[in-house]
């Protein structure tokens, strides 16, 4: 960060009453951990929810971005009170085996990540371009890796091309919703009645709490915050917490909404008439017939854009993860090839992207609960957070989001291996 932007920081910090453009100066962290809660994982998770299911899980999507909105916001707490990370705090907290188990889960995580970003920056690129899907994420590769080279300038221009990033893919979902022929009181209705019509939807909620409450985001907030402005005093904290939380809630309101907005496209578009659709390249060549050429070039632009910019930020959590659990560093772009190999192997298998895209989001929703517990853990102690430790609204609402995510699982789980679950038909 420049002397000129620290400077300007302190300032702001010092005013007794800080305005829109001051609080500018503190946007950034929320903002890149939002890009995580759009990417292709998401995509494929809602088209199938909103194809399959019409509105009917919408009040998923709200319920994981709520979840996903309160622990970035304690992910953030923990940086700025502590001045370090989340991966930092179980290496120092937790005994070794249990770090490296972590460690292990994050990096599974990290490649269940890239597995998605990769598949939908290719998958874009190739529907696009007309290319091989392989070529396609090789093209993802370059481009993702040209991007990072910014990290070398400092935080704030990255932050300045993801934010800027992020609103290009809100204003394509915002295009989308004044083409597609939504429904809104059903929407407005399902997105506040929890239903679960069978043992499919489930796998597809479990999949969209994956794709949206993200491990290596929530790791990567803590990071994010800490040391960008150490705070000199309480006074000072208070106030870096306020506009951290307010940056929280912004960010990822904005996020919510574009999920909600895929659901919304894909059940007017595809419901009714093809709700077989499963697929992001089935999605797209449907959308020209039923919705025009424009809706589908959005759809398209949008998606690129996600798998690009969410294969960024999940490079720079995977490093800041590493970096954390095991105390080393390796080169950006052996970080870059170590975590995408797997999304390599997987389309040079000749798997189907979509499904891939699918059970990479339920990995991360198995994975979830690991950084989950351990941010729950912390930020409720007074030997770590002090005067800032959790509230008890606040812990009470941390848990249960955590047994929400748990629960999911574990129906998952059962599901898997067969068990009949009561009030819960086989999918059809």
């Amino acid at each position: 960060m420049t002397d000129r932007a620290t400077l300007a920081m302190r300032e702001a910090l010092g005013r007794r009453r800080v305005g829109f453009r001051s609080s500018l100066l503190f946007a950034g962290p929320a903002v890149i951990a939002s890009i995580a809660y759009m990417d292709p994982g998401n995509f494929a998770t809602n088209i199938q929810a909103g194809a399959g299911f019409g509105y009917l899980l919408l009040w998923v999507v709200l319920a994981a971005n709520l979840i996903a909105m309160l622990f970035q916001a304690l992910s953030a707490k923990l940086g700025i009170v502590t001045g370090c990370n989340l991966a930092e705090l179980c290496r120092a907290q937790f005994p070794r085996p249990v770090v490296l188990s972590m460690w292990a889960a994050s990096e599974v995580a990290a490649m269940a990540t890239d597995l998605a970003e990769f598949m939908g920056g290719a998958i874009g690129l190739a529907l696009l371009l007309h290319m091989p899907l392989l070529a396609g994420m090789g093209v993802t590769a370059i481009v993702t890796y040209a991007l990072l080279t910014v990290q070398r300038r400092g935080f704030r221009p990255m932050e300045i091309i993801i934010g800027a990033l992020v609103g290009t893919i809100g204003i394509c979902y915002l295009i989308e919703m004044f083409i597609a022929p939504v429904d809104w009181g059903s929407a407005a209705l399902h997105s506040v009645l929890p239903q679960l019509p069978n043992a499919a939807a489930l796998t597809i909620a479990v999949g969209i709490v994956g794709a949206t409450v993200m491990p290596h985001a929530v790791y990567l907030h803590s990071g994010l915050t800490q040391n960008r402005v150490p705070p000199r005093s309480d006074t000072e904290r208070r106030k870096l917490l306020r506009f951290s939380n307010k940056e929280v809630v912004v960010a990822l309101t904005v996020a919510g909404l574009v999920n909600m907005a895929m659901v919304m496209m894909a059940s007017a578009a595809f419901h009714a008439g093809h709700p077989e659709v499963a697929e992001i390249e089935t999605a797209y060549h449907s959308l020209t017939p039923l919705l025009g050429i424009g809706a589908a070039a959005v759809f398209l632009v949008s998606l690129i854009i996600s798998g690009i910019s969410s294969s960024v930020v999940g490079t720079m959590a995977g490093q800041m993860i590493m970096q954390g659990f095991v105390g080393f560093r390796i080169p950006i772009w052996l970080r870059r090839l170590v975590t995408m190999v797997p999304a390599f192997i997987v389309v040079g298998a000749g798997a189907n992207a979509t499904a891939a895209l699918i059970a990479s989001q339920v990995v991360l929703s198995l994975v979830l609960p690991v950084p989950m517990i351990a941010l729950v853990l912390f930020t409720r102690r007074r030997t770590i957070m002090g005067v800032y430790a959790n509230s008890r609204l606040t812990d009470l609402a941390a848990i249960a989001g955590t047994v929400i995510v748990l629960a999911l699982n574990l129906l998952l789980l059962a599901q898997t291996l067969g068990i009949a679950l009561p009030g819960l038909p086989a999918a059809s």
